[in-house]
């Protein structure tokens, strides 16, 4: 028997999940909330094999849920069940752990089958989102392969890019002349395939733990 635990505000879909799961033999329905609150704390007491999570319920999100679930219970899986394909909540879903992210519009056949795929280690993400992820995927390592090409100059230019400073600034404050600067930040935005400095900006929002480099 798979033991699920079903989290989510809306009172007609835990019904629904619930009378649809029990038609089957394979699970076990231990527990039913509409909080993230509340699933952390029926995950502790009730070892769930699945949790059937939703992402926006009041109170804690079902992200930051899962993240203190698995947190607690490692051998627990986390299928997210949403009605959103944001490109923020599905990275952030994955981050936190989720085995598995199905919209709400999947037929009953599929997520009774990802249920099970997912007691069993197997990570499953809807196809409608599958493509998205993997391009932002692909779009992050060539960012970072970018990122290793900066000299550590350049990484220290770019942070000072990022908090607004301008060249003449930045100049000063690496003891360099501001047409020099000038030409580092050129350098900077064609190396990363930037357009401007709030673009560098955000850039450098993204991946400044990564500033370590010691490269010149």
């Amino acid at each position: 028997m798979i033991k699920v635990l079903i989290a989510d505000d809306h009172t007609v879909v835990r019904l629904g999940l619930k009378a649809l799961l029990e038609l089957h033999e394979k699970f076990s329905i231990v527990g039913e909330c509409a909080t993230g609150e509340e699933a952390v704390i029926m995950a502790d007491t009730l070892k769930p094999d699945v949790v059937v999570m939703d992402i926006r319920m009041p109170g804690k999100n079902g992200i930051d849920a899962s993240r203190e679930i698995l947190a607690a219970n490692p051998g627990t899986r986390i299928i997210m069940l949403t009605s959103y394909a944001d490109d923020e909540a599905v990275y952030a879903s994955i981050l936190a752990g989720a085995s598995g992210y199905l919209l709400k519009q999947i037929d009953s056949t599929r997520l009774t089958d990802a249920i099970e795929q997912v007691a069993q280690g197997v990570s499953l993400l809807d196809p409608k989102i599958t493509l998205r992820v993997l391009n932002q995927m692909k779009t992050l390592a060539g960012e970072r392969t970018n990122e290793n090409k900066l000299t550590k100059t350049e990484r220290k230019i770019l942070l000072l890019i990022a908090e607004g400073k301008t060249n003449k600034e930045i100049a000063d404050a690496v003891f360099l002349a501001e047409k020099t600067i000038r030409n580092y930040v050129s350098k900077i935005f064609t190396k990363l395939n930037l357009s401007n400095r709030a673009a560098a900006a955000a850039y450098a929002a993204r991946h400044k733990p990564g500033y370590g480099d010691e490269n010149q």
